[in-house]
């Protein structure tokens, strides 16, 4: 996909997470790379109004180089991306129900969501660290972030909300969405004796779909 192709796709699924409720005013921002750098969803922009022409473009090296200024936590996105050069997009939520979870589990909690569906563990796998808080745009979150991202898909930001990535955009926000999911049924069935996916069954997942 070339990057106009891109940009209008970031726009498009942008604007579907925010009509849905996954983002609300400003709350969020995604990424993709690119193959000279990449796209990032400006600073204080609503993923429901993002114009493709503005959106933030960044260099190899994380410079600026076009577009509106970007987020002011490229730092998120250059910690997750680096950290797995087989992703291609990031895609951070404010989302309610994973945030929720993100301020009931304590930090270190390695898996705050159990495996109730198998497409939670399709799209987001086995782990689901909870990092320590940080205030939004704080650069000191950037080494927990990329330490974590070396083995998880996902990570719970503690207080703040849900960072997911994906091999594609698409992907990455697929990824957002069931996690969002998953984390309002894990609510919805607190305290109840739910059946979670036993641990076969969670390796036959991943076994069969990565």
């Amino acid at each position: 996909m070339d990057e106009a192709a891109t940009r209008a796709l970031l726009v498009e699924l942008g604007a579907s997470l925010f009509a849905r409720g996954f983002s609300v005013g400003s709350a969020g921002n995604i990424s993709v790379r690119l193959a000279d750098g990449y796209l990032i969803t400006p600073a204080n922009s609503s993923l429901g109004r993002l114009d493709a022409a503005g959106i933030s473009k960044l260099d190899l090296g994380w410079n600026h180089i076009g577009g509106q200024k970007p987020s002011k936590e490229v730092f998120m996105h250059r910690a997750v991306l680096t950290a797995r050069p087989e992703a291609g997009a990031v895609v951070h939520l404010h989302s309610t129900h994973a945030t929720a979870i993100a301020c009931l589990a304590a930090v270190g909690e390695s898996a705050p969501i159990p495996p109730l569906t198998p497409y939670f563990v399709m799209r987001v796998g086995r782990s689901l660290p909870v990092l320590p808080y940080h205030r939004p745009g704080d650069p000191a979150m950037e080494d927990g972030i990329h330490q974590a991202a070396k083995t998880a898909r996902a990570v719970l930001l503690a207080n703040h909300g849900p960072v997911v990535t994906g091999a594609t955009l698409r992907d990455a926000v697929a990824a957002a969405e069931e996690l969002e999911e998953a984390a309002k049924l894990a609510l919805l069935l607190r305290g109840q004796d739910a059946r979670a996916l036993t641990p076969a069954q969670v390796d036959d997942l991943l076994t069969t779909f990565g």
